[in-house]
């Protein structure tokens, strides 16, 4: 199976090598020789670096990009925390090596974590690198169970209960995506802001309070090379304290089904629709069970994954349009905007999660 490889780095995403050696050698108990820095190309926000130190250690680096940033989802130090924090009671993530604070080494703050070899479950893989259905419908599977077992960790016995504040939880989402939607707006794009009212007037009461990812899916899973296990957990940037629930609603909006549009397939960020996935109402109800919490139709968290999922595109795209990053994917995020409100609605109208054309 394919393993999740790095590539050259990105221009304007460059990090100051000889900066970085530096500091590292006060922070390490051998002599940096040689040090090779290439970039992974997945993701949207933060940006992950692979370090090679003396051709046989390996390293990651996670640092934020630049221009309009999220305050919470590019904290390094929070992030870091967060792993470190997990790695004793979940396990599965990369082990923490060290944080740096000081903006002046490379142009930010920044932290450096384990490598795990394994493979990344993308969009876009070879076709000769996909899994069987079989083998798919067991990774979602456990998919599923470890996103429950996220959900059920006490975080208060691991030391994330100053995470976030759990109380209210839908109502601060909503308001709070809504108003960064307005401040990054580059464009009219009725259905977004549509959906935003919609929302605002629908808010449920809190199901339960947890730890949650808040950006779960497939391509932030490291599984294992012949098990298909699941080996590490990424990207907790955007973690905090909150409704399982809405949880669930992040990972719904970026599930796509394929009797969806071919506009919506195009621009899938999960690869759900491989042989041996279910539905949306299909991820709903293997939840629902799993969990023991029930969602209802599960419209509300849907359409609150979809205006997320907007969001977050128009901020991204707006550092494009500012020339706050060059990275030509980039350049029709506006599309993905319009799409996320058109589906939102579209659930909403329906009463349903699949189906919706």
């Amino acid at each position: 199976m394919m393993t999740n490889k790095a590539g050259q780095v990105r221009k304007g995403d460059d990090i100051d090598t000889d900066g970085l050696v530096q500091f590292l050698q006060t922070r390490v108990d051998f002599e940096i020789k040689h040090l090779e820095i290439r970039q992974y190309s997945g993701g949207y926000s933060n940006l992950t670096y692979q370090l090679t130190i003396n051709e046989g250690i390996c390293w990651v680096l996670r640092k934020p990009p630049g221009g309009l940033l999220i305050k919470s989802g590019h904290d390094m130090k929070r992030e870091y925390k967060i792993i470190s924090s997990l790695q004793h009671s979940f396990g599965k993530v990369p082990a923490p090596i060290l944080f740096c604070e000081n903006d002046e080494i490379i142009g930010t703050h920044f932290y450096v974590m384990s490598h795990i070899d394994g493979w990344i479950l993308r969009s876009a893989l070879d076709s000769s690198f996909l899994p069987s259905a079989t083998a798919m419908g067991n990774i979602f599977d456990n998919f599923v169970s470890n996103f429950v077992d996220i959900h059920e960790l006490d975080y208060k016995s691991i030391g994330l209960d100053d995470l976030g504040n759990p109380e209210q939880y839908p109502e601060r989402q909503i308001d709070g995506w809504t108003k960064r939607y307005f401040h990054a707006k580059t464009d009219e794009i009725s259905s977004v802001e549509n959906l935003a009212k919609w929302l605002c007037n629908h808010i449920p009461l809190i199901s339960r309070s947890s730890l949650i990812h808040n950006d779960y899916k497939y391509d932030n899973l490291i599984l294992h090379p012949s098990s298909n296990d699941i080996l590490a957990v990424l990207d907790w940037e955007m973690s905090t304290l909150g409704d399982p629930l809405m949880d669930l609603g992040s990972s719904l909006g970026y599930w796509v089904n394929r009797d969806d549009p071919d506009w919506l397939q195009a621009i899938q960020l999960s690869p759900s629709t491989l042989d041996g996935n279910p539905s949306r109402e299909g991820l709903l109800h293997a939840y629902a069970t799993k969990s023991g919490i029930d969602p209802g139709n599960g419209v509300f968290y849907y359409a609150y994954g979809m205006m997320k999922l907007a969001v977050i595109a128009q901020q991204i795209y707006t550092r494009y349009k500012r020339g706050q990053t060059n990275n030509p994917k980039f350049a029709n995020l506006n599309k993905v905007v319009e799409a996320c409100g058109a589906m939102g609605l579209r659930a909403i109208e329906c009463k349903r999660l699949d189906g919706l054309y």
